[in-house]
């Protein structure tokens, strides 16, 4: 079975976003793109919400993927581009003259249901990177199985709550470390009921 994996890059002081959802004082550098890669390489499909799926179709496809181009950055964006896309929205609506058309958009009411036979399938995992209103009601559900909580060496001061109030999960460390070459500590927590 697939297992349903979320990547989060949080402050210290517990957010995922600045304020307006900002990322830009986040700190996505090199050692955040190779974690990211190796969640890449297990992934079969990715998870997205209406507000997460346009910000990665408006910059993977242009990643420039010929033979001078940064190889983490092009395997990450080839990789994006082959995985299966799920968005769970109620308005999203896909323009054929966009990429990634064929996504699958699922709304809210039956996204619970859908990731479940996702999940039911063997193959590989299901990878969400942020979306945070998404992942929160999947794991007031139990539906998220690893959590990576990479913490950053910012403050924030406000903005997006990465876990807003109410949202309880049984975590479970399986290993922390420091991404190299980064001051950023990545957590990886099991997030299954027991």
């Amino acid at each position: 079975m697939a297992k349903l994996i979320v990547s989060i890059l949080s402050s210290l002081d517990g957010y995922c976003a600045g304020p307006g959802g900002r990322l830009d004082g986040l700190p996505m550098g090199p050692a955040f793109g190779v974690h990211n890669l190796e969640l890449m390489r297990q992934a079969g499909t990715l998870l997205f919400g209406a507000t997460t799926f346009p910000m990665f179709r408006g910059y993977w496809p242009k990643v420039d993927r010929g033979p001078g181009s940064e190889p983490v950055e092009r395997e990450i964006a080839e990789r994006v581009d082959a995985a299966g896309k799920l968005v769970v929205s109620d308005t999203l609506k896909l323009d054929p003259a966009l990429p990634w058309a064929d996504a699958e958009v699922v709304p809210r009411a039956r996204a619970n249901a859908r990731i479940r036979e996702l999940k039911a399938r063997p193959g590989p995992d299901l990878l969400i990177y942020g979306s945070h209103v998404l992942y929160h009601g999947l794991l007031a559900h139990g539906l998220v199985d690893e959590l990576h909580l990479l913490v950053g060496n910012v403050v924030l001061g406000e903005g997006v709550r990465t876990f807003e109030p109410g949202v309880s999960a049984p975590f479970r460390l399986l290993g922390q470390r420091r991404l190299p070459g980064s001051d950023i500590v990545a957590l990886h927590y099991d997030c299954r009921p027991r």
